[in-house]
Formats: structure tokens, sequence, C-alpha cells
């Protein structure tokens, strides 16, 4: 149990592989500098990590799990005796649950670390305490940015790496709710990766123009060429009116 045949297994290694080689292409048409860029820990890599920090001059915000064995070792080996936190901020109650997070930074590893332009080091703590059942519940998350203290505090650093999920699970929410996702019936072969990234591409697209809710545009442009083709800019005589 928990196992994936061999041949599922292949498949996942084929996808994880695409998505790295594509973040780059991805982003070199995009005006990012000077921003953070975070990511999920597959896309924490040496080769983005330079690519956003010395071609790009921007500078990245990354998790570190199991894909990266050395470093997130030496984090933990770090951080398992870490004392008072160097940040506390407990989140106003939501969805029935109290949260509170807590940060630890440092600049002790930034050479001894196996990976490029590492500003500083942390870990990150969240208490989670559900308000109906009294459960509680630790998430801990490694990771490193290429900002120094100087650059980015502890609250800041927690505050970009917070700012990544909203945006992650809004995605999903869409998909789930507006796609319906769940019950698509396209499931061989690379159909199911390829039309989710189709539909993320979408949901991009929309969120980028500043549209308040990606359901209205969505229903608006549905099966119109015209007007998708107008939203997009796509033509030189494209109606700005429908933008």
């Amino acid at each position: 149990m928990g196992t994936l045949p061999v041949e599922n297994k292949e498949k996942e290694e084929v996808k994880r592989t695409n998505e790295i080689k594509m973040a780059i292409p991805l982003l070199d048409p995009i005006d990012i500098k000077g921003k953070d860029v975070s990511a999920d820990a597959l896309l924490t890599q040496r080769q983005l990590a330079d690519y956003l920090v010395r071609k790009r001059k921007v500078h990245y915000h990354f998790t570190v799990k199991g894909n990266q064995p050395g470093v997130l070792e030496d984090l933990k080996l770090y951080f398992q005796d870490r004392g008072k936190a160097h940040f506390v901020e407990h989140a106003p109650p939501d969805h029935g649950r109290v949260e509170t997070r807590k940060i630890w930074t440092t600049t002790e590893l930034n050479s001894y670390l196996d990976f490029p332009h590492v500003g500083q080091a942390f870990v990150i703590e969240r208490h989670c305490t559900e308000k109906k059942t009294g459960e509680s519940s630790l998430e801990i998350a490694y990771g490193i940015t290429s900002r120094t203290p100087e650059e980015a505090d502890p609250q800041r650093v927690l505050k970009v790496n917070r700012g990544h999920w909203p945006i992650e699970n809004s995605c999903h929410y869409i998909l789930d709710w507006n796609y319906d996702e769940d019950r698509s019936r396209i499931r061989t072969g690379h159909g199911p990766e390829n039309i989710t990234r189709l539909r993320r591409f979408a949901i991009g697209a929309i969120k980028s123009k500043g549209d308040g809710s990606v359901a209205q545009k969505m229903r608006q442009l549905m099966r119109n060429v015209r007007l998708v083709f107008d939203y997009l800019r796509m033509t030189e005589n494209s109606c700005a009116c429908h933008s």
C-alpha cells in the first residue's frame, strides 16, 4: 500500500522533470525585476536560483524538502535546538481554527550550504488548534532565501512564505469548483497533466489582468473566441472595450 506502480512512477518523474525545465522559459517574458519569487519545494533547484538572482536580478524564497536532502539535513541539524523564536505571529481565528506561526532565521549557514546565493536560512513552525474539537497540529517548514537580513527581517520572510500558499490554494479552489476538475473524464496518457496546465494558464492570465472574479470572467469569455482574442489583445484590431 502507498506505492505507485512502475508506470505511474515514471509518469510522475516525467511530470516533475518537465515542470523544472519549463520554469525558466515561463519566467523569461515576465517583468519580475526586484520581486520575491516563491516556489514549491519541487522547484528548489540550483539552476533556477542562479537564473533568478544573477540573470533576472530578483530574490528567491524556496521551501526545502526531500528533493534537496543535503540542504534539508543541514537545516534540520542547525535548527534542532532553536530556542526562542525570532518572530511570532498570532493569526485571527479563521474557519474555526486558531493559528500561531513562529520563525527562526540565520546567516551562519550561508557559505556552508551547497546552494547558490543564500542570504539566510529559516525554519517556520505552524501551530494550529481546532476551536470545536480542541485538536492541535504542528507543521515545520524549512527554507532558504537570497534576501539578506538587511533586506528581509524575520517578519518579512514569514510574510513572503505565508503569501505563497493563498495563491496556490486559490488556484486549486478554482480548478475544483469552476472546472470541476475532480470529475474530469480526461484520464489517458499525459492528458490530465496537460489540461491542468492549460487551465492554470487560463487562471493566471485572468488574474494578471486584475479582474475581481475569475469565475465571472470565465463565464463571460466562454465559447466566444472573438472576446478571448480581444481580452488577451491577441490581434492588431483587438477591441480594448472587452479587456
